[in-house]
């Protein structure tokens, strides 16, 4: 008998302690991503880190803490698939590339990652960065150490000789000091396999390459191939053998429908998309992730951080015509995922390109939506992120007025919650 009476106080207090992990938000509006709908008068409740239920008419249980977000608009935590968050440029061009080391780089990236977090960005896809300084920022995150975004990273960009993701334009003997172990750079079917395993091994979650030339790097061409499509089918099959999506960064438009036919899950970038490409996108189920916001800040910021006539005049080739391609994807219903490039312009200013989407053809909840349910598609997450729904983790943000009239107010959250945890509120 004592031995039972002993069980119940135990349940008891394990049910009471339980109990205090509960959290209740009170929700004025609320936009479902799933179905593309504003609720009102919902509740929302959390136990520890996930969503257990949610409605309009829920009784809320004894000792939960409350959150009245009753005069506010709560969104499903926004996703970002195209960041740099380990770094941004200091205004030191060439400072940047020739005098600091990846422990700099290291030094500073949970900066960036707290203002994304606080910027309303709960999950980020960081698409390239040295040393794998992402791999030791996701875990860091992971473990509770600093505070920021859930990160799937893709660790050393993969690019040929002489590409977008190799230095060039310099002398040779820069090359014999880059420590090669740390270099995303290879060259031909078998060094690429090689190179897909080496960037798993030490931590990648998604592989990224560069299927075409780029804008901020000085070589000649801004949309040029450079992989084969051997090459490009080698680097794709090797993920997906290994459990892994890849995406390819692909301005020009031989190099997009090249990317396309190895079967990347998204194209980064896509500047120069012409039917063909869009066609092709379409029948792959391919992702546009474009950037379209950047080139205002790049235009406006970059003589001034030292960057090269050179890169400015290939983003003046490029700028307006990413954004018509865009435009042409919309209207044709490529699929449309929330990329930002954040880190060409500084962390946290993410939620700026929602106005640039519906500029360029998005309605408010179609560019919402690519920043949660279709992210969240693209990522593999769709059972963990992207919307206010039961199991999901309790990312949720909110801001003072309703986004599905004026989508700039998400430039503006003043309430953030990760897994359950408050890091934001300013209401």
């Amino acid at each position: 008998m004592k031995k039972i009476f002993f069980f119940l106080l135990m349940s008891a207090g394990i049910f009471s302690f339980a109990q205090n992990k509960v959290t209740v938000i009170k929700v004025g509006k609320l936009i479902d991503t799933e179905n593309g709908k504003l609720l009102t008068n919902q509740i929302i409740i959390i136990d520890s880190d996930t969503i257990q239920a949610i409605g309009n008419n829920l009784s809320i249980p004894a000792n939960a803490t409350i959150i009245d977000l009753s005069k506010a608009t709560v969104l499903p935590g926004l996703i970002d698939c195209h960041t740099h968050i380990t770094g941004q440029p200091s205004g030191d061009y060439y400072g940047d590339i020739f005098r600091k080391s990846p422990i700099d780089v290291a030094i500073t990236a949970h900066i960036y990652a707290k203002r994304t977090l606080e910027a309303g960005f709960t999950t980020c896809r960081d698409v390239g960065a040295e040393a794998f300084v992402d791999v030791a920022l996701r875990n860091a995150i992971n473990n509770g150490d600093v505070p920021g975004p859930r990160l799937l990273v893709a660790t050393l960009f993969i690019g040929s000789t002489g590409s977008h993701g190799d230095l060039n334009g310099f002398s040779p003997y820069i090359d014999w000091i880059q420590p090669k172990q740390m270099s995303g750079v290879a060259n031909g079917v078998d060094e690429l396999r090689k190179q897909v395993r080496y960037n798993i091994k030490y931590g990648a979650d998604v592989i990224k390459f560069g299927a075409s030339a780029g804008v901020l790097t000085e070589e000649e061409s801004v949309g040029a191939p450079q992989f084969t499509q051997e090459e490009m089918n080698a680097i794709v099959s090797e993920a997906k053998l290994w459990g892994r999506k890849a995406c390819a960064h692909a301005h020009g438009t031989e190099a997009i429908k090249m990317a396309v036919r190895a079967g990347v899950a998204s194209i980064e970038h896509g500047s120069f998309l012409d039917d063909e490409a869009i066609a092709l996108m379409k029948e792959h189920g391919t992702y546009l992730d474009a950037d379209i916001y950047n080139d205002e800040y790049i235009m406006s910021e970059y003589k001034k951080l030292g960057f090269p006539d050179k890169i400015l005049n290939k983003e003046r080739l490029v700028g307006q015509t990413q954004r018509e391609s865009f435009r042409k994807a919309v209207q044709a219903g490529v699929k449309i995922s929330f990329g930002t490039d954040a880190g060409v312009y500084p962390h946290g200013w993410n939620a700026r390109q929602f106005k640039y989407m519906v500029k360029f053809g998005l309605t408010p909840i179609k560019a919402i939506q690519a920043a949660t349910v279709n992210a969240a598609d693209l990522l593999g997450w769709t059972k963990k992120v992207g919307s206010i729904t039961v199991g999901k983790y309790a990312d949720i943000i909110a801001v003072e007025s309703n986004p599905l009239d004026d989508v700039s107010v998400l430039e503006n959250v003043k309430f953030v919650m990760k897994g359950g945890v408050v890091y934001k509120n300013v209401f």
